[in-house]
């Protein structure tokens, strides 16, 4: 079966509902979002003299939905305009809008007599061969399916998303018995390329993959902590990001998912394992109970494991007693080895270190983690019968940054079960298996492909991954580096194509990767048919070495700095020049410096989640790495052929893009803002995206490239429009928008983009305005201010006003 989605069906507009229709809007997909009829008229309808027969009222919960998907933050939606896409209705009137739809999905209250019914209705509209799914986040999906027709079963599948739809990866795919395998292999080739999800393949057992442990994980740590005396504090300091966990850890996570969704889940679960030999683990403690029935739910109620209050210094957050249900001021304990751990950049080497540390920490997160290690172990084969799909699963739906299996690997397979051994602990069937066959790890990497351990022929086999994908990892094991050094690599991708990799910190640029750039550009003018620079990193690039400028700033040595940026404009001219293509792929945080390669590039081939801007004014300076020449020309280009506009607005949207230090949310919404072309394309799965930027470069060399010409007649304002900017900023400055030093740079940059000291209207180069960037980059530095702003950028991470 290969059959196109062009349209879905989504039953139910709650939260979750609303943002997978909103989610498929990002994706193109136009959606019809159906609820039901509501009971009763509120006051609001009453005083409206509306009735039940006013489409308003009956439409009233799918409309809600929609109306919170719109404003829900982070975006559910990639630019607010994507909404259009969804049509609302509701399910007595419009479910007949089913017979157009390819795809429905069920997104009800979890209770399986409501779904079993809503399913009875799909099926007498539904066209024969449409593919029906339930979002269940653990109910039984053959149960569902029970007394439907033969056809309908072979279409129908569990599709659990994961909240926030358009941010988690992860997509748990749970077929029956009777799924077809053709409609599941077209749920997931669709999901995997269209909406950008990494698929797991689910058995139908209670709570699936991800939620069956992440739930178990979460309840064990609460315990642990009530057994073993720590805080809500400690424990989330211990299961955050220093064991490769989100900042949220786990009662954060919990109040962000809200306290009463984890009882409800937790409270099913334990009831659909009886045979699970870690039940009692799963039960929610008393003190959590009567939180939810005080309403503490979490960031709901602004209450729960932590409390947000304002107070005379602004916003407090406090934490909660879980002995006295009392909330205090959040205290920090000092754990010997989560501070040297904090100093270990490697995940491998701090879990490590914690695992068999012997503090507090250690003996919490050995406890802890060896649990959760020896209960993922135990649910193979009963949930998954391999360990990919339950490694993944935690990765993409609860963002842990290694899964159970890698993070057995990480800790030492054979160390870790020699301490469990001596615990007294019964070794899972799969370790010992692993171990009887003479292996220490459950991961091996060979050649460029990486192999798991199959417990069901007791060997290491490749692991299966989506046609087409290209992994930079892989190639440097089969020995395709070109050049590398400590900040970047060429590498080969084959088909006459170089990739340009940054690796340094962040992939912060420095004169490392500048001097790759020059090499890597002339490289493929003699070698190669075009390049792509791209990464696997978690951001492309957080822009230039901070660091680097605030220090040769600090010693004065100008010559040093002015070569740095006049070495930094080179580079991103000669990307610009290249006489083969250039092609970047740019993904996540794409800012600064970053943003300036990216918009020097030929073309882009952006990842949908990316958030790209010049934010250089946030620490004191203004873009000189060819930023904001470029920006002035987006802005000029992209005025209409055979007319003659006036030029200041055009000017003025280049002044308040860098000015404002505007980062988009997302690639659609870079395009609003002049960041990318509408010819530059956009990738929604950011795991295809060197492959597709590769399939761009060679798209261009087999339409014909040629290179563009340097542009030397660039139209600047002069002084009329630079005094026009100036009221502007002395306006935001009177109402409080901005500060006296924020007025300054605005000024310089204000210089720059009406083209330095003209009076009126005339032509440039780019190497003009090159020049006017530099020189006013190098005055900003020589300023204390700007250099107290790098200093506190650099010590906490967000910009300081002064």
């Amino acid at each position: 079966m290969n059959k196109p989605i062009r349209t879905v069906a989504i039953l139910g507009a709650g939260v979750m509902g609303a943002r997978i229709a909103a989610h498929f809007a990002n994706a193109g997909i136009p959606s019809f979002l159906l609820d039901i009829v509501p009971r009763a008229l509120t006051d609001e309808e009453k005083a409206k003299n509306l009735t039940f027969e006013s489409p308003a009222v009956r439409n009233r919960l799918s409309l809600a939905g929609l109306e919170t998907a719109k404003k829900s933050r982070p975006a559910a939606f990639f630019t607010p305009e994507l909404a259009s896409l969804v049509t609302i209705g509701n399910f007595e009137d419009n479910l007949e809008w089913l017979g157009k739809a390819d795809w429905i999905i069920e997104v009800v209250i979890e209770k399986l007599d409501i779904k079993k019914s809503l399913f009875e209705k799909v099926e007498r509209v539904r066209t024969p061969g449409t593919i029906v799914s339930s979002n269940t986040s653990g109910l039984s999906i053959a149960s569902m399916a029970e007394g439907r027709s033969d056809e309908f079963r072979r279409h129908f599948l569990g599709t659990h998303f994961f909240n926030p739809p358009r941010y988690m990866k992860l997509l748990e795919m749970i077929p029956s018995a009777e799924t077809d395998s053709g409609v599941f292999q077209t749920i997931a080739s669709f999901a995997e390329r269209m909406l950008g999800k990494g698929i797991v393949t689910c058995k139908d057992t209670p709570n699936f993959i991800a939620n069956r442990i992440g739930v178990f994980a979460m309840l064990n740590a609460i315990h642990t902590m009530i057994e073993d005396g720590y805080t809500v504090e400690e424990v989330d300091q211990l299961t955050g990001p220093a064991t490769g966990k989100p900042k949220s850890a786990t009662f954060r996570t919990g109040d962000l998912v809200g306290i009463d969704t984890l009882v409800h889940v937790a409270e099913n679960l334990y009831e659909a394992v009886a045979d699970d030999e870690m039940r009692e683990s799963l039960k929610v403690p008393a003190f959590v109970k009567t939180m939810v029935e005080r309403g503490w739910i979490g960031d709901k109620t602004k209450q729960g494991f932590y409390q947000k209050k304002k107070s005379a210094e602004g916003r407090e957050i406090l934490a909660l007693d879980y002995k006295t249900l009392e909330y205090h001021p959040r205290k920090k304990s000092a754990f010997p080895s989560l501070e040297t751990a904090k100093g270990i950049d490697d995940l491998h080497e701090r879990l490590k270190l914690l695992a068999y540390a012997r503090d507090r920490a250690g003996a919490f997160t050995w406890k802890t983690l060896s649990d959760v290690l020896m209960y993922a172990a135990n649910r193979v084969p009963e949930i998954s019968d391999d360990i990919v799909n339950i490694d993944n699963a935690m990765k993409w739906g609860f963002n842990w940054e290694l899964g159970p299996f890698e993070t057995w690997d990480a800790i030492g397979v054979g160390d870790s079960v020699k301490r469990m051994k001596e615990e007294g602990r019964t070794i899972p069937a799969i370790v010992e298996q692993l171990l009887s066959a003479g292996k220490s790890t459950f991961y091996e990497r060979r050649n460029g492909t990486r192999y798991f351990f199959d417990i069901g022929s007791g060997t290491h086999t490749p692991i299966d991954e989506p046609v087409g994908l290209i992994h930079l990892p892989s190639l440097k094991d089969r020995n395709k580096v070109i050049r590398h050094n400590a900040g970047s690599s060429l590498i080969d991708l084959g088909d006459g194509v170089a990739c340009l990799e940054f690796h340094s910190k962040m992939n912060a640029i420095g004169e490392d990767i500048i001097q790759m750039v020059h090499y890597s550009l002339g490289e493929v003018e003699k070698n190669f048919e075009g390049l792509v620079i791209g990464n696997e990193g978690a951001h492309f690039s957080v822009g230039a070495n901070l660091m680097l400028i605030l220090m040769a700033a600090q010693d004065e040595e100008w010559d040093d700095l002015d070569f740095i940026v006049r070495q930094f404009q080179k580079a991103t001219m000669s990307l610009r020049y290249s006489p083969k293509p250039v092609v970047v792929a740019p993904f996540g945080m794409t800012l600064g410096g970053g943003c300036e390669f990216t918009i020097h590039g030929d073309r882009v081939r952006a990842s949908a989640e990316l958030y790209m801007g010049l934010v250089e004014v946030g620490v004191g300076v203004i873009p000189a790495g060819g930023g904001t020449k470029e920006i002035l020309l987006r802005n000029l280009e992209s005025i209409p052929e055979d007319t003659k506009p006036d030029l200041f607005p055009y000017v003025q949207r280049a002044f308040e893009t860098i000015g404002l230090a505007k980062v988009s949310t997302s690639a659609m919404e870079a395009r609003t803002l002049g960041l990318l072309r509408p010819t530059d394309g956009i990738s929604m799965n950011k795991d295809h995206l060197i492959a597709d930027a590769k399939k761009v470069v060679l798209a261009m060399r087999q339409e014909g490239y040629s290179a563009p010409v340097p542009r030397t007649h660039i139209p600047v304002l002069g002084e009329p429009a630079r005094a026009t900017l100036t009221v502007g900023m002395h306006n935001m400055k009177q109402a409080g928008w901005i500060s006296q030093y924020d007025m300054h740079i605005g000024s310089k940059l204000a210089f720059i983009l009406t083209g330095g000291n003209i009076t009126s209207p005339q032509h440039v180069s780019e190497q003009y305005l090159l020049d006017l960037e530099r020189e006013a980059f190098l005055s900003l530095c020589g300023e204390k201010r700007t250099q107290d702003r790098m200093a506190y950028m650099l010590k906490n991470g967000k910009p300081l006003r002064n």
